[in-house]
């Protein structure tokens, strides 16, 4: 399923709206990535899937 493993943000359902205010169905999907973190529980590098907003916060708190 395309959740993030660390704050669960999920693709969520929107409205295109045309020139003519036409509606149509469409979803917000999250930019998902597959990245090695580290796992402080068992000590070693995990792969998680993970949006790109997370990616940048746990780059931020290592350094």
């Amino acid at each position: 399923m395309a959740k993030c493993a660390n704050c669960g943000k999920v693709p969520v359902v929107g409205r295109n709206v045309s020139y003519a205010k036409n509606r149509t169905p469409r979803l917000f999907r999250p930019n998902l990535q597959k990245t090695s973190v580290y796992d402080p529980k068992t000590g070693r590098m995990v792969q998680k899937t993970l949006c790109a907003k997370c990616i940048r916060t746990l780059g931020k708190v290592k350094a």
